[in-house]
């Protein structure tokens, strides 16, 4: 049984993307509004003056590398109905929660060569962002809902693709125009939700699993993203507000 389910586990990293080019560059201008001074100036040095929102696809640009391929199951991880993470059977090579909670933890030890931090630096960032899309917390058999074929209106897809890019894509905005629109949090909001943790992040997007599935007939289009679209918007908020309190705790 091991074997079938760390199989299952590979053949999901490879099709499994989060939120898209626009929504993770949205979600890394978010970030990129409430970084302290000082972490901004030290992520210039360390990122050699990149944006911030353009350096949050690098970890899925990686997956043609294959020196990379270690990282290939971290970006999401799998917890069945019923079950915590806790409870949950562990994939032997990581998943998101186990890698940024390890990062963050490397990435303030100041023990990481230049190198290595920048690597690790950009995992976090994009991770961040993966865990924040509920389908990278997935059920299991379904893949993230990968397996969920749908049509998009005319197209086809998959359930997975409808939450990472297609319901985005529809909107026809820039990621800054995506995220001026997505990030109307107040402070006090803003304070509550950096008060969680990695692993109520995790249960936040598992949260979402009865809307997320309430697909019908798989004929998908205006109807589903005028019903869930807020979700997104709220996800993508978090995603950058939680980054920015992570960066400016390590970095400022």
């Amino acid at each position: 049984m091991r074997i079938i389910i760390i199989f299952v586990f590979v053949i999901a990293s490879i099709s499994s993307f989060g939120w898209g080019q626009t929504g993770h560059r949205a979600m890394g201008k978010i970030a990129e509004k409430y970084l302290s001074k000082k972490a901004k100036k030290r992520l210039q040095a360390l990122l050699q003056s990149e944006p911030l929102p353009l350096t949050t696809t690098w970890m899925d640009e990686i997956r043609s590398d294959s020196t990379f391929d270690y990282a290939n199951d971290w970006h999401w991880v799998t917890i069945p109905n019923g079950q915590t993470y806790e409870q949950s059977e562990k994939n032997p090579k990581g998943d998101v929660i186990e890698a940024i909670e390890r990062i963050i933890v490397e990435l303030k030890s100041g023990k990481l060569s230049g190198k290595e931090e920048v690597i690790k630096l950009k995992m976090l960032i994009h991770l961040v962002g993966d865990i924040h899309q509920p389908l990278h917390v997935g059920i299991g058999p379904d893949r993230g809902g990968n397996n969920v074929r749908v049509m998009w209106f005319r197209a086809d897809s998959n359930l997975h693709r409808v939450w990472d890019s297609d319901m985005i894509d529809d909107k026809a905005l820039s990621y800054t125009e995506l995220a001026e629109w997505a990030d109307q949090s107040t402070e006090v909001e803003r304070s509550l939700w950096n008060k969680g943790n990695v692993r109520d992040w995790a249960n936040e997007s598992m949260s979402y699993r009865k809307q997320v599935y309430d697909y019908g007939d798989g004929k998908m289009g205006y109807q589903y993203s005028y019903k869930y679209f807020h979700i997104v918007k709220l996800r993508l908020t978090q995603s950058g507000v939680r980054l920015a309190n992570i960066l400016n705790e390590i970095y400022g």
